[in-house]
């Protein structure tokens, strides 16, 4: 008998931690890999701050085909920042994710400038630039490598999401996917303090077909930035339909990415959440950005 809740068979995670990485992770891609069978959950998206996730979801697929795991780019220093040129060969190995910054963004380093956090730590000081990355220039022009990436994004029916990204940032970066018809876009635990939107955006974004991370972070002892009966608040009012279900673990000290899922699905239960809009978060919706029939 399965540890995990039966609602998780056939879902996909679409933000998880694992390792190889620089920052301390609970699981290695395999250990992840086994709970997710376990769960008998239809795959996991990996994601990784300082490199793609292309080739190691590439080898999983190997060994377990009968599996969607699936890799992408973050944008991030440690990649190129707003590369072209990166985003183009993480698209060419088969990248479903094209990730905005995320720690290298402005938005992110000032968010935990004064802040002591397990999240990054390292055995050494990282090489990584001072300055954050924004998708604008000074006169809040969206750069040009955004718009190449952007239109990158659309040719390959790639996902794009927002990263850790400022409220301004997101609106903009939306309004500019959508003049280069990209069709895929998943804004990133829109409820955690890192990079929070408000309701009222959530519910913009949403109405212009933009798919909302509903994250366990932001539930956790880490942040506490919402409780699990705000989750569901939320959830009810942006409707099943624009919400993915995600957990964004998988760091050291925390439970392991799908005992967390397990755990977040059956609070959210609780919290008067259906099994078929449990099934829409965690299944529906991730195989719709995903291409999976």
């Amino acid at each position: 008998m399965s540890r995990f809740h039966p609602l998780l068979r056939d879902g996909i995670d679409m933000h998880v931690h694992s390792y190889p990485s620089i920052f301390p992770r609970k699981q290695s891609d395999w250990e992840l890999i086994h709970d997710v069978k376990e769960a008998q959950m239809a795959g996991v998206v990996l994601k990784s701050h300082e490199s793609q996730t292309v080739d190691r979801a590439h080898l999983i697929r190997m060994k377990e085909p009968g599996l969607h795991v699936y890799g992408g780019l973050v944008c991030n220093h440690f990649t190129g920042g707003l590369s072209v040129a990166a985003v183009d060969a993480a698209l060419r190995l088969g990248a479903k994710v094209i990730w905005m910054p995320t720690f290298s963004s402005k938005q992110h380093q000032d968010h935990f400038a004064k802040k002591k956090t397990k999240f990054f730590t390292t055995d050494r000081a990282l090489v990584h630039p001072e300055k954050g990355l924004e998708i604008w220039d000074e006169d809040r022009e969206l750069l040009s490598e955004v718009h190449e990436i952007l239109s990158l994004i659309s040719e390959e029916s790639a996902i794009l999401a927002t990263g850790h990204l400022s409220e301004e940032e997101v609106l903009a970066l939306m309004a500019a996917a959508k003049e280069h018809k990209v069709e895929k876009i998943l804004i990133q635990h829109a409820d955690l303090g890192i990079a929070p939107l408000s309701s009222d955006v959530q519910q913009l974004l949403a109405r212009q077909g933009a798919f909302i991370e509903k994250c366990y972070l932001a539930c956790s002892a880490d942040f506490r930035d919402i409780s699990v009966e705000q989750m569901a608040a939320s959830i009810r009012a942006l409707g099943a339909e624009s919400c993915v279900l995600v957990t964004d673990y998988g760091q050291t000290h925390n439970i392991p990415p799908v005992a967390a899922l397990s755990e977040f699905v059956t609070e959210l239960v609780a919290c008067g959440i259906s099994e078929s809009q449990i099934e829409h978060m965690l299944s529906s919706n991730p195989k719709a950005l995903l291409g999976i029939r």
